[in-house]
Parts: structure tokens; C-alpha cells; sequence
């Protein structure tokens, strides 16, 4: 299939926001979502902790606007933390009245929300509304279960989007998204699809360290297409790492909530010893910048492969109320966390950064749109503080849709597209090209790029991307595209975003912490925007690997 009709609003992504902006969009409306293998194979559906909102009597919005603030070192925009924040209690009652399960407390039940409130790091209340330790994968449930009523929705999996089509040159003004080309992964073939509108609810771009507890799907697609068609991206340099992903040969990506922590667990060395006091007053519950630091610098003056989260001095009972999930898997691996402490490493978990919206999910582009961990909204500022981000999917989705169905009436139907063009290129005989540089992209951020950086790391890998995005375009020039191609265009480009973010902040702050400017500069700190060129044919690889422009 070379075409399809034209839909009212088509979204790349189906975890959290995704699925939150189809149901917030009216019936009437013919709607695409577009996903790259199962509607499970998200981040949201592998968050552990859960949402942070206002739910306590004894909470206030300007505690958890400050918390917000905090944890992201004042490079937050208050008006964005507030719009969100605000919006967070209608959220979660949302999620209720579509019937999803949160974990209980008995000791509330009088209470307008009886749910048990665990806190976590940076958070000076509980206020994470969750499902045990699984709740994401719950919000995705109860999503999904009210997506699949709408028959004004039709689901595109296997399909990895690869750019998106705009009506004029790229140095023209007012320039409209008007749908985009996607490889259909499991007949190769790529399809057109023309829309009205277009939202990007792709998620994130961690995949792009060796060491990442997301989702296989998170190679930062929507940041690379939306840089490509000419958005500007913003904060990139802030990239999350988890400080306790599980360190095991067969889970290497398996993330241990900041639940555990909140709920008492300790980390230690091999010997039993309590660190964190010597890094932060609030020991385990600092923010997760300075506690994946601390470890980091354990790991490496003591020249270690991980370090211990104990949360077993608590009562069997009550880790397996809490953490059923975790405890099932680890006893699966051959140990039991009532028992026995759980061997942990820092992994790449989050993006700060991404492509520049508004409230309303606008971008620079007019007909796309773009919400949840693929965009800066300037919530998180240089860190984001611990299950906001699922109430952003929520409150990002909500406000887009209510953006979208203003703009609609005055937006015509998209004009005829050509179809792809593939007919002067053959498929690759050398796919260890791929492979080799996948694994090439990974590592040099992992190693040069990470938790603590220097200039010299940094230039050292803006060299080597450079290279090989030459290497990546003269082989997506020449042969039919693949989805390993695809994601690893798209991770080569994101990590050249981190890096040039990176070298751009002369000063350590949040998650960027650069042994070459350690302190953090005086006075109002602004956001890292880069801007691309509109001038230059930038956009030139999105023209080839047989894309009629």
C-alpha cells in the first residue's frame, strides 16, 4: 500500500500520551496511531513508580511546584511547571473514572483519595499515586481498554515513522506538516500517510546510551524527524540516568523503582556501608542526578561493577505488598529482596529535552504538534523530578487535544502526496555496516557522553558522530530502508543534539555535570536552544532512501 486516505489527526506513539490525545479528541474525528511494533512497547508501560499529583490535604500546589523547581536546579519554566502541576489532581481522577486500580491505604479510606502516597527522591511529601510497582503498564491497561471503544481510531503497528512532509521548501515561510512516509516493518514496503494534522508522542532517545532502562522503541524518532523538518530542540544535554537499574546478565535494563527508596530502601558498598549521607543530607532520597553521581563515584574509586539497594531490613510482607512485581522477577534470577540486598548500576532512563512546544503541545511547525517525553516544555528543567512524567504524558495530552480541536475548522485537507520512490536504490548486502554502527553510536555516548563529562570527551565524540552520520547517509542513499537503518539514522543525529547541548552549557547543573566548568554559573540560567539551518539543505538525508520530495 502506497497511500491512504487522509485522516483528521494522525499520532506517532501509543504509550501515555498518545492514547491520553486520541481520547481527548472528539468521535467525529478520523484518527491514526501510528507505533513501531506493539502498543506495550513503550516507556510509559514500563514505569514503575507512578503519578505525582496533589492528592493530600496536607499537600499544596506550590510544594510540588517548588519541589519541581528544585529538582530541576531553576531551569524550569514556572509557568509550564504550574500549567502542568495545576492539572495534575484531574488527571489521576480521570484515570479513576475509567476504572484503573490504584494501590490503597487503609488508614485514608476517609479521606477524599484513599490512596497510599509513597514519596520519592526530590519530593518533600508523598504525593505518587500508583499501582504497586507496575503502574504504568496499569495506566497503559485502562487506556487502551477505552481506546479500543473508539471506532473512529484505526491502529498502524509494525509501522516506524521516517520523516514528515511538509507542503513548501524548507527556507519557505509558514510552512505545514502534512503527513509523513512510514515503513511498514513487517512487508518492508513504505506507506504514505497524509493528515490534517500530526502529533509526535514518541517518547524519548536513551536508547542511544549502552546502558538504558527504556523501551527497545526509544531511539529519539520524533526528535530526529522534527529536527530534520525544521523544529527547534531544546535542553538536550540533560539526559536522566536512573541511579538503580537491576546489574544482571539477564536483565540488564530492568529498572528498580525510586519507590524502593522512598519506602526505605538503603544503598550500600559490597561491605555494608551506607554512602549517600557523604553526598547529600537526604542520603537515598536525593534527586536522581546527585544519587546516580554518587554512585558513579563509588563505582569508580572503588573500581566497582555496581553497588547494593537493601531494602530487606523491612518486613517480608510489606516488600511484597509494595513491590510484587520486582520480587517476583528477582526470585526468578535466583535471589530474594526480603532477603538479600539487589545488585544496581545507574542506566540512561530519561530525556529532559526535545523538540521546543508550548502548553498546548504547538511546535514551530504549524499542523504538528508534539507532547510527552519527545518535547521541552521547560517542565523538567535540567532534571526531572521523580513520576512527573507520566502526569505530563496525561496533562500534555489533554491540553494538545483541546489546542487541536481550536485549530481544526480552519485547517484544509492535506494536498495529493507523492508516494515514496524507491526505484533507484536495492537492498543492502552489508547489514554489519548497521550493526557495527549501532553498537558504535551506543558506546561512544556511553563513554563520552555520560554521567560526568569533559571538552575534551565531548569534541572527541562530535568528531566521531560526524563521521559517522557520513558514513549512515551514504548507505541510506543507496539502499532500501530498514528499521535497524531508520533507528540508527535517528540515534546518530540525537546523539549529535546531546553533544552540541553539551558544549554549549559551560557550567554543571541538574544532570550536566562537566569536570571542566563544575560549578554551577550565577544568575537566571537559560535553556540550551539549538536552531536549524533553513538555509542549508540539512533536510537532505530526509530526501533520500527513495523519498519523493
Amino acid at each position: 500500500m502506497a497511500n491512504v486516505d487522509a485522516y483528521d489527526v494522525l499520532i506517532v506513539g501509543s504509550g501515555a500520551a498518545g492514547m491520553k490525545l486520541a481520547l481527548s479528541l472528539p468521535r467525529n474525528l478520523r484518527i491514526g496511531i501510528l507505533y513501531k511494533r506493539t502498543m506495550n512497547d513503550c516507556n510509559s508501560a514500563m514505569a514503575q513508580g507512578g503519578i505525582a499529583a496533589v492528592l493530600d490535604e496536607d499537600d499544596t500546589i506550590e510544594s510540588h511546584i517548588a519541589d519541581t523547581m528544585d529538582a530541576g536546579a531553576g531551569l524550569n519554566d514556572e509557568a509550564a511547571v504550574r500549567f502542568i502541576v495545576e492539572r495534575g489532581r484531574a488527571a489521576v481522577e480521570e484515570l479513576v473514572d475509567f476504572g484503573i486500580g490504584f494501590t490503597g491505604d487503609r488508614e485514608r479510606s476517609g479521606r477524599n483519595f484513599p490512596f497510599h502516597l509513597t514519596r520519592e527522591g526530590g519530593h518533600s511529601h508523598r504525593r505518587v499515586a500508583h499501582v504497586a510497582d507496575a503502574t504504568g503498564q496499569a495506566v497503559v491497561d485502562v487506556l487502551r481498554a477505552q481506546l479500543v471503544k473508539r471506532d473512529n481510531i484505526e491502529l498502524f503497528a509494525d509501522h516506524l515513522a521516517i520523516d514528515l512532509i511538509m507542503d513548501k521548501p524548507r527556507n519557505a515561510r509558514g510552512r505545514r506538516c502534512v503527513g509523513l512516509h512510514a515503513l511498514n516493518i513487517q512487508t518492508g514496503h513504505v506507506v504514505t500517510i497524509p493528515a490534517r494534522v500530526t502529533a509526535l508522542a514518541t517518547g524519548g532517545s536513551s536508547k542511544v546510551y549502552l546502558y538504558t532502562s527504556n523501551s527497545d522503541a526509544a531511539t529519539g524518532d520524533g526528535i530526529a524527524m522534527a529536527w530534520r523538518a525544521g523544529c527547534r530542540v531544546a535542553n538536550m544535554e540533560f539526559s536522566q540516568f536512573h541511579p538503580t537499574c537491576l546489574y544482571h546478565a539477564e536483565e540488564r535494563t530492568y529498572l528498580i523503582t525510586e519507590a524502593m527508596r522512598g519506602e526505605g530502601g538503603l544503598l550500600l558498598l559490597p561491605n555494608g556501608e551506607r554512602f549517600m549521607k557523604r553526598f547529600d543530607g537526604r542520603a537515598e532520597l536525593a534527586p536522581r542526578d546527585i544519587v546516580a553521581r554518587a554512585i558513579d563515584h563509588e563505582m569508580k574509586r572503588l573500581g566497582l561493577e555496581y553497588v547494593y539497594l537493601d531494602i530487606s531490613h523491612k518486613p517480608a510482607a510489606f516488600v511484597k505488598e509494595h513491590f510484587p512485581t520486582i520480587h517476583q522477577l528477582c526470585l526468578g534470577l535466583g535471589f530474594d529482596i526480603t532477603k538479600e540486598p539487589i545488585p544496581v548500576v545507574p542506566a540512561a532512563h530519561y530525556s529532559c529535552g526535545g523538540v521546543m512546544t508550548d502548553v498546548h503541545g504547538r511546535t514551530d511547525l504549524k499542523g504538528l504538534y508534539a507532547m510527552g517525553e519527545v518535547t521541552y516544555t521547560g517542565l523538567h528543567g535540567a532534571n526531572r523530578l521523580a513520576s512527573n512524567s507520566l502526569l505530563e504524558c496525561l496533562v500534555m495530552g489533554g491540553s494538545a487535544a483541546e489546542a487541536i480541536m481550536a485549530e481544526l475548522p480552519q485547517v484544509s485537507a492535506p494536498p495529493p502526496l507523492k508516494p515514496w520512490d524507491e526505484s533507484w536504490v536495492t537492498d543492502s548486502d552489508e547489514e554489519i555496516v548497521v550493526t557495527h554502527n549501532w553498537h558504535e553510536v551506543r558506546r561512544l555516548m556511553w563513554n563520552y557522553v555520560g554521567i560526568v563529562r569533559t571538552t575534551k570527551r565531548l569534541e572527541r565524540a562530535l568528531r566521531r558522530t560526524s563521521l559517522l552520520q557520513q558514513e549512515i547517509w551514504e548507505f541510506y542513499s543507496n539502499f532500501r530502508v530498514t528499521a535497524d537503518l531508520l533507528e540508527l539514522r535517528n540515534l546518530a543525529m540525537v546523539g549529535e543534539l546531546i553533544i552540541r547541548s553539551a558544549l554549549a552549557r559551560r557550567e554543571s547543573r541538574g544532570l550536566h555535570y562537566t569536570l571542566d566548568y563544575p560549578e554551577t554559573a550565577p544568575g537566571k540560567p537559560r535553556p540550551t536552544i539549538l536552531v536549524p539551518n533553513r538555509e542549508e539543505n540539512s533536510a537532505a538525508p530526509a530526501l533520500a532512501g527513495g523519498m519523493a520530495s
